[in-house]
């Protein structure tokens, strides 16, 4: 069992930037792929960013390279989502989960912990 908590979001103009991060609970942090998800109301949970089990390997969406960065802590058990010059259009929940598999998936259904999501608003 796998506990994730996010915090960073909140409230921020065009062109800021945010740092978000997820802490999880449990001693095996570094058996999980992390990712982001977010989603913006009366839209589906789309897929942000997620980074392997030992850091080594991301990938992004197309939506979002070059300004968001995913990093993990495994000693602090932590994953980071750093976001920079946010657009109105990434205004979402931003949701942390874990995926036990060794293939980096970019779909929802296959991670198995969730957090409850941090609020991401941006501002024109």
């Amino acid at each position: 069992q796998v506990q994730l908590v996010e915090s960073g979001g909140g409230l921020v103009q065009a062109g800021g930037s945010l740092r978000l991060s997820c802490a999880a609970s449990g001693h095996t942090f570094n058996c999980y792929a992390m990712g982001w998800f977010r989603q913006a109301p009366g839209k589906d949970r789309e897929f942000v960013a997620v980074i392997s089990r030992s850091g080594d390997n991301t990938l992004y969406a197309d939506s979002v390279k070059g300004r968001f960065t995913i990093s993990r802590d495994n000693a602090k058990n932590t994953v980071h989502l750093q976001m920079y010059s946010l657009k109105p259009e990434d205004t979402a929940a931003y949701f942390c989960a874990a995926d036990h598999s060794l293939v980096l998936h970019t779909t929802a259904p296959e991670n198995q912990y969730w957090g409850q999501g941090t609020q991401v608003t941006v501002s024109a």
